[in-house]
């Protein structure tokens, strides 16, 4: 499974983006989902995940301002990010897992500007 990330860019604090993760083939509901990003010069963390069931779970500092959605129609993965903020500036990459396997995006920059 070949997954292309989009949607990220230069936005000011306070800002939104919704990044997008499109999977090269069907991904159904056994499907698991998650964004990671990883600042510069920081260490990869989990952002956003949904489980096979739809429970979702977020890092402390996104909740309330992120939401990760999926649309099994599209293969698609979303992220939509609100009330964007400086220490949000990372490169995001998407993971889909289908135990065993997992599968990741080649990762969209987001730079978010004071």
């Amino acid at each position: 499974v070949q997954l292309q990330a989009s949607g990220g860019g230069l936005v000011q604090a306070g800002g939104s983006l919704r990044l997008s993760c499109v999977a090269s083939r069907r991904i159904g509901g056994t499907w698991a989902m998650a964004w990671y990003r990883q600042p510069p010069g920081k260490q990869r963390e989990l952002v956003a995940s949904m489980t096979v069931g739809g429970t979702t779970d977020y890092l402390d500092s996104v909740k309330g301002r992120f939401t990760i959605s999926r649309d099994n129609a599209r293969n698609t993965v979303h992220l939509q990010m609100n009330s964007l903020k400086p220490e949000d500036t990372a490169v995001y990459l998407c993971n889909v897992v289908a135990k065993p396997y997992s599968y990741w995006g080649q990762g969209t920059e987001v730079t978010v500007s004071s």
